[in-house]
């Protein structure tokens, strides 16, 4: 099965997820650059698949725990400079940004988490409102115990068990 093939299964086997969007609609409004972006979300471990929430038509990250191939990573940058020890090698942000995504931000991931929840094991970094970045924390989500979870932490903290998920938004 080649990538696409892959991408139109899970978008069929989650109709939940985009109510009232045809594959054929979806597929029409993407272009080579788009589909290079979500082989990286596949190749990377995010499972993205098309999330429509206020008729705005999104890829994301739905990989049931944190995009494995995304793990270890501080917050951005200036987080990973910063750090005195075992700086890791990259960031989330910077990743993000290298490869056409956006960090789900709070709003976002809760929106998602009404639909399925994610990160039963993991964590994902969350675009962090400025006032908690210039302050050396980031926002992280999970969902434990049936319910979604928004935490804080060191930007510059990393784990094995924390990445973060990205989207981009496909216009119509």
């Amino acid at each position: 099965m080649n990538q696409r093939e892959l991408f139109k299964a899970r978008f069929e086997h989650h109709p939940h997820r985009h109510p009232n969007l045809a594959w054929e609609q979806f597929e029409s409004l993407m272009t080579p650059q788009l589909w290079d972006i979500m082989n990286y979300m596949e190749e990377s471990g995010g499972e993205p698949d098309v999330f429509v929430d206020q008729d705005r038509i999104f890829v994301v990250d739905m990989s049931k725990e944190s995009p494995s191939g995304r793990r270890n990573c501080c917050y951005d940058q200036k987080a990973r400079e910063g750090r005195k020890k075992f700086p890791s090698q990259t960031s989330a942000w910077e990743d993000a940004l290298s490869h056409g995504l956006k960090l789900v931000d709070e709003a976002m991931y809760l929106r998602i988490n009404q639909i399925e929840h994610l990160d039963l094991k993991t964590s994902s970094w969350l675009d962090t409102p400025e006032s908690i970045r210039l302050k050396g924390g980031a926002l992280t989500g999970d969902t434990r115990f049936g319910r979604t979870f928004i935490y804080h932490n060191g930007a510059d903290s990393y784990y094995g068990v924390r990445a973060y998920r990205g989207y981009f938004t496909v216009s119509n």
